[in-house]
């Protein structure tokens, strides 16, 4: 069984589920662990996707019963309470069983309710950029601009925003993300700059192919957030770089992917 980060607790089982695995909606096995639990871990405890079982912090049918189906007043009372327990449990353990299925049927219909729910969300969002953007999501093949277009319907509030920029592009390629505002001008006697915005993305050990294909993909990436996410005025510009390495070593200094210096 996986457990589940505590940073999605607030995210309940169907929608986590239905986007990691949407192809095992109806193959998921429920097991409640109570509502108690839910004080202290999320709402997923743990599942493997591998046998489709799962546990969640929530109360099954059984609580639905009358409290004399589980145990009576006397019950636990006399000698012999070893016994009495472990008959306790096992009884316990049969009406679980006993209605598991009711417990799979109303998580697998949550799970497709949960889908329906994405579905429709899935086709308002074309919608809104066909429409209001005309801008064809599915028609998009850079793999990280097809992670970012969601984001149009809310470019009003977020152009210009430069630093929320840099924490887009550090978590589109996992990477540290160096953010300079200046100034930029296309000729050197000017009395009128132009704002300039430099990201530079620290991506190490790539070869020639990754590096060449990455910056393609780049290219394309920032024109697309030069057209939506900056002012008119603006310049945006992203380099791609790697210049760990200490300016004590003298035998090998990468300044650049493409400047080297040999010593």
């Amino acid at each position: 069984m996986k457990k589940v980060d505590l940073n999605l607790s607030e995210v309940n089982a169907e929608m986590l589920l239905n986007y990691l695995y949407p192809e095992m909606e109806g193959k998921w096995k429920v097991e409640h662990q109570g509502t108690f639990y839910r004080n202290f871990n999320s709402d997923l405890v743990d599942y493997n996707e591998k046998t489709g079982e799962l546990q969640v912090a929530r109360d099954s049918f059984i609580k639905l019963l009358p409290p004399g189906m589980l145990f009576s007043e006397n019950s636990l009372k006399g000698r012999g309470m070893k016994g009495k327990i472990n008959k306790q449990t096992d009884r316990r353990r049969l009406l679980r069983d006993m209605f598991q299925p009711f417990d799979n049927m109303s998580f697998r219909r949550r799970m497709s309710v949960e889908r329906e729910i994405s579905d429709l969300l899935e086709n308002k969002l074309h919608y809104l950029l066909t429409t209001y953007f005309h801008y064809d999501l599915t028609a998009e093949t850079n793999p990280y601009i097809k992670r970012v277009a969601p984001l149009l319907p809310f470019v009003h509030s977020i152009r210009g925003d430069y630093r929320l920029i840099r924490n887009i592009l550090a978590a589109l390629f996992r990477c540290t993300v160096k953010c300079t505002i200046g100034r930029y001008s296309e000729s050197d006697h000017t009395r009128a700059w132009i704002p300039k915005v430099t990201y530079e993305m620290l991506i190490e050990g790539l070869g020639p192919e990754e590096y060449d294909k990455m910056n393609q993909e780049t290219e394309t990436f920032r024109q697309f957030l030069q057209e939506w996410f900056f002012p008119f005025d603006t310049k945006c510009v992203i380099i791609i770089k790697w210049h760990h390495q200490s300016w004590n070593d003298t035998d090998h200094w990468l300044l650049d992917y493409n400047t080297e210096l040999k010593v």
